[in-house]
Parts: C-alpha cells; structure tokens; sequence
C-alpha cells in the first residue's frame, strides 16, 4: 500500500483553489477575489480567497488550510481514541458560494486530507469532503443534472459509491431542530482510506474537480432571471438556515474552531446578509411551498419516475 504523500495532496490543493477561483470570476463578470494569506501560531497557516459585491455572486469564499499541531483536541480523541498521542496535520479546501439571484443555489463544497502520526507506529489518514446544493427557488433540470454529474464523477470507483455518498449527504446536510435538509444534497464522504492512498486521493480529485462542472451550468442558466422582492426576502429567509447548520452541526466549522483555526477563515462561509422571521409558514400551493414539500425530502433525483 503507497504511503500518503502530503505534499501531493498539498499541491493538488492549491492548484485546486486557483482554477475554481478563475471559473467563478469567469462567471460572475465584474469582481474579483481578494486574497488573504495566514499562519497559525500552533503550526500551519492558509489562504482565503474571498470575492463580494459581483455581478451574480454577492459572496464566495474559497479557503485553502492547511494546520498542523502536536496533539489533537479533546473533542476529536473522545471519538476516535487511537489518535491520543499523536501529531496531526489537516489540509484541504472548502468553499461556499451566495449569489445574487435567489433562482440560483447556494452552494457548498469541500474536499479535504488529515493525518495523525506518532514515532513507531503506523499513521493514521483519511479522505473527506463532497459538495451540497441549497436552491431557494428550485428547477427540476438543475437537480437532476447536479445529481447526475455526481453519480458520473462516483462511477468508476463503483456502483455503489453513488448512492452511499448520496445518502450520507442527506442524512448528514439535516437540521433535526427543524426536520427538513439543508438543501437537495450531492455528495458526502469521510474516513476514506480503504482503497489505498493512491485510489482514495484520485477519488478525492474527482470530487474537487467536478464541482465546479456540477454547478457551472446552473449558474449559467440562471443568472439572467428576473425575480422581485419578495423571492429575494425569502432567498434571506432561507439563508437562516444556513447559518443554524453551520454553527450547530457541522464538523468542520466545530473543529476549526477547536483546533485554533482562523476564525475569519472558518467563519467566510457565513451569508453576508440573513434574516429570520417568527413562525414563518409558506401559502400552500405557492413556490416557497414546493421547496418545502418536495425539495427538501430526500429523494432519488435520477430515478423520479421509477
């Protein structure tokens, strides 16, 4: 079995970050992303790329990481005991994207790589990461084709792989305190190591380079939708959610935060503007009501009349 190599995964990382950077300006048309390199006192540092005010996408941030450290957190040794003791380095990329229009999705990618080592013994390694779409106004042709791009990129690693990464995104991208997903999911993964590092890293590869082909053409087809007011109150309404999933749930907001992680970088995937309303109720039969009664169900989008 091939040794992890982190400086490969470092590489691919990096060039990762710049070529989803250079197809977002493409389409977004005005802004551009400004970058902000760091370093981390504990060991490690990054860059974040962040672009605001464009012309279809109000904010996408796009983080690079990479953090090392001496031992690992509580919180992370009380689940996974065989890491107590170890030197740890974690790298990867994630990013968030909230346009303008509110007929285009929010969405969410990441892919990411950590190791745990110690004098003696064998290192510990894994694989995560996947990428989610949360529309607001949802379009049949945009889900079923985000799905279908992510059941293409699962496919040469076997038939199954799809519907189990598909699955765990729904179960995972899930606010129980409201019972509904965040969105309409995609794909999800973590702990892959069992095909080897160099079949678990060419998966990872797939995942991050196919992001940007999964959601490129919804982008493109609707950018130029007209929508009023209201669409974008709920769009802001809607992002609430987002903000609940993050600071609740998710793990990697959770570990960045309890490794000494840069808390602006962590913290870019938040919507630059949100809102909440009282007890709020979409008017049955209205398009906010379709979002709610069959958008965020989990569902087999590639099979919808099976």
């Amino acid at each position: 079995m091939a040794k992890p190599s982190v400086e490969q995964v470092k590489a691919y990382l990096i060039g990762l970050q710049q070529s989803i950077c250079e197809r977002l300006e493409q389409l977004d048309g005005k802004a551009k992303f400004k970058v902000d390199t760091w370093e981390r006192a504990e060991g490690g540092g990054g860059a974040s790329r962040v672009l605001t005010a464009g012309k279809v996408f109000e904010q996408a941030g796009v983080n690079f990481s990479h953090v090392s450290g001496a031992a690992m957190p509580a919180s992370a040794t009380a689940h996974r005991p065989e890491l107590a003791g170890r030197s740890f380095e974690a790298m990867g990329v994630s990013l968030v994207i909230h346009p303008n229009n509110p007929y285009i999705p929010t969405t969410h990618a990441n892919v990411r790589f950590f190791i745990a080592e110690k004098e003696g013994a064998d290192p510990v390694w894994w694989f995560g990461g996947g990428f989610d779409l949360t529309p607001y106004y949802p379009f049949e042709e945009d889900v079923v084709q985000w799905h279908q791009t992510a059941k293409n990129i699962c496919d040469p690693f076997g038939e199954d792989v799809y519907p189990k990464y598909k699955k765990w995104c729904d179960e995972y991208f899930f606010l129980p305190h409201r019972n509904e997903t965040r969105g309409v999911g995609g794909l999800f993964f973590d702990d892959l190591n069992e095909p080897g590092f160099e079949q678990s890293f060419a998966f990872m590869q797939a995942v991050g380079n196919g992001f940007i082909e999964a959601y490129s053409p919804i982008v493109e087809r609707n950018k130029d939708l007209d929508y009023q007011d209201e669409q974008r109150q709920f769009q802001l309404y809607r992002r609430g959610r987002y903000v609940e999933f993050n600071l609740v749930y998710d793990r990697g907001t959770l570990f960045g935060l309890q490794t000494g992680g840069r808390t602006e970088s962590i913290l870019m995937s938040m919507p630059p503007l949100v809102r909440w309303e009282y007890c709020f109720n979409p008017e049955e039969g209205s398009d906010e009501d379709e979002l709610y009664q069959r958008y965020l169900k989990p569902q087999d989008w590639l099979n919808l009349n099976g």
